[in-house]
């Protein structure tokens, strides 16, 4: 069942690295999406991604001045790994820095809801954290520019037993 998810996810950045490829390089992207998150930009620690809205930060588009991208923080499901499809252009936006800037490093921050285990939690935030990491992974980042550490839920960015507090720990931030 494991493989049949990760040929789904395959599949899925491949048709986005077919797609990015055939764009043209004029216009812009600017990553609006009705019903998305805002992972506002922060430092790239815990905690700097903001659930507030229906706009995905501007950091979702393309970087053409070779900055880092904007939005440093994606979003999962409750006891899910599965890399949320609103959340792809954010992905490619960090592939295509990443492999544009060998020299670069990040680290994979993965999170989550203070719900399960700590031993479940920890292994889920890395579970978390690896499948964005193949992500990056199939848009050609090297292995050698991206490190996984996962928190579990001993670093919440919202603190509360709501469902709102809950899905802004459900995280992976990209630490530059």
């Amino acid at each position: 069942m494991q493989l049949k998810s990760y040929a789904r996810t395959l599949a899925v950045a491949l048709s986005l690295a077919f797609v990015a490829g055939c764009s043209s390089s004029g216009g812009t992207q600017d990553g609006v999406m009705d019903g998305s998150r805002d992972g506002a930009a922060g430092t790239g620690t815990a905690g700097s991604g903001q659930i507030s809205g229906s706009r995905m930060g501007d950091g979702a588009g393309q970087q053409a001045d070779g900055r880092i991208p904007q939005q440093r923080t994606i979003y999962f499901e409750f006891d899910s790994d599965r890399i949320r499809s609103e959340f792809e252009p954010v992905l490619a936006s960090h592939a295509r820095y990443l492999r544009s800037n060998g020299n670069a490093r990040v680290v994979l921050q993965g999170h989550t809801d203070e719900r399960g285990t700590r031993e479940y939690n920890m292994a889920l935030g890395e579970r978390r954290a690896r499948s964005v990491e193949r992500f990056l992974g199939v848009q050609g980042v090297s292995p050698s520019q991206v490190e996984v550490v996962s928190y579990g839920e001993e670093r919440p960015a919202a603190r509360g037993p709501n469902e709102e507090a809950y899905a802004q720990n459900r995280r992976v931030v990209f630490a530059y």
